[in-house]
Formats: C-alpha cells, sequence, structure tokens
C-alpha cells in the first residue's frame, strides 16, 4: 500500500487504489470497522477492516475486539459483549415466542435484519400458548387470555425501525404483531395470533414456554 507521500504525489491514483476495497461499504448502505493489526516486515503499519450489513456495528465491535485480542491487543471482547453499543438510528423492540427465538429456525430473519437480543424474559402471568396445526417450521400462537393464564418464556429483540415493515409483512397468518405485556409490566410489540389460527391447535401452556415443549416432544 501507498505511504503519504506516494499519495500526495498522485491522490486522485492511490485514493482510487484504496478504494477498490472500501467504496462498495457506502454505496450499499454497510457498515465496516477498521482495526489495526500487526506491523508488516518492511515496517510499515497494517490493518484488518472487517464488513458487516447495516446496524452490525456492535457485532463487528465485538469481532473485532477478539481478533485484537488473538493479535496480542487488550482483551476487551467480554465487556462489549455484555454492553452492546447503542444504535445510531430508530429501533423498535419485539418479543418473539416461537420460531424466531435464538436457535430456532426463523431467527435468522431477525439477524438479517439487524437485529440483536435485549432480553430473556417472560411475559405478564396472562397468555396463554398454543401449538398451531399445520405449520412449516413448527411455531406457536400466543393468546391473551382474562381467565386461566400463565407467564410465557420470550425474548425481547431489538431492530432499526427501517426494518420493521418488512419483518412485519413477511409474518403468515394467523400470527400477526400486537402489544405484548411483560412480567415486569412493560409492554413491547410482539407475536400474538387471531382467534381463529387456534381452532384445532393444542394448548401448551403448561410447557411455560416453546423451547421447553420443543424437548418435551424429543
Amino acid at each position: 500500500f501507498p505511504t503519504i507521500a506516494d499519495v500526495e504525489a498522485d491522490p486522485v491514483v492511490r485514493n482510487a487504489q484504496l478504494g477498490h476495497y472500501t467504496n462498495f461499504v457506502n454505496l450499499m448502505d454497510m457498515s465496516a470497522l477498521a482495526i489495526p493489526a500487526v506491523w508488516r516486515r518492511d515496517g510499515l503499519p497494517a490493518g484488518v477492516t472487517l464488513i458487516g450489513p447495516a446496524g452490525a456495528d456492535h457485532l463487528l465491535a465485538e469481532a473485532g475486539a477478539r481478533l485484537q485480542q488473538q493479535l496480542g491487543g487488550a482483551a476487551q471482547a467480554d465487556a462489549i459483549a455484555a454492553t452492546p453499543l447503542p444504535f445510531n438510528e430508530s429501533t423498535i423492540k419485539v418479543c418473539v415466542v416461537g420460531a424466531h427465538l435464538a436457535g430456532q429456525p426463523l431467527n435468522w430473519q431477525l439477524l438479517e435484519a439487524g437485529a440483536r437480543r435485549v432480553a430473556v424474559t417472560r411475559t405478564a402471568a396472562h397468555y396463554r400458548l398454543y401449538a398451531l396445526a399445520g405449520t412449516t417450521p413448527r411455531k406457536p400462537g400466543l393468546a391473551r387470555t382474562e381467565g386461566d393464564g400463565a407467564a410465557i418464556a420470550v425474548e425481547v429483540w431489538e431492530m432499526p425501525l427501517r426494518q420493521f415493515g418488512g419483518f412485519v409483512a413477511a409474518i403468515p397468518a394467523p400470527l400477526g404483531i400486537g402489544t405484548v405485556e411483560l412480567a415486569d409490566g412493560s409492554s413491547v410489540k410482539g407475536f400474538i395470533c387471531e382467534p381463529a389460527g387456534i381452532a384445532g391447535a393444542t394448548d401448551i401452556t403448561h410447557h411455560g414456554g416453546w423451547v421447553n415443549y420443543l424437548h418435551s416432544l424429543n
């Protein structure tokens, strides 16, 4: 790569060369993080640029810290992982209860939308959970009840607000997004089920959550 003197001598050509592997990041609305690496044998400094989708700042920060640690830098990856960087844009929190949970088959939709998990918690104690019939992959339906309900295990994810509309548009009936009350009394947007979808579904409330129900099938 060019020295400062090289760039000063021919700035347009040298910057075009340097931008070959970086210009697309801005054009494609991606995020990137440059970190120092080991020095080259000729005495010049070198670095690594990590590139990810828009909104992946915290993922890049954690990955960059782990890479720096492997290269002999300070061990700070765990601290970054425990304290997520704030989003630099408007966000919305979404409560998920089934196939979108971490490790489940539709979790990739949240990750693709740039979302990150901010809480593992439970709903308030007035919900019932159902295993819906004929869904692929298997999905549950969460329904609020005024009678005999229970607290259901859920996760809360935070995603950029600009991704929320597309995420909701991909949700098939009888599921939808409504307002879910959490155990601490707060309310967030989250997955709920239309009453018609519960017809023919299996009540699995006693399992306390979708993952527990799936384990019971093994």
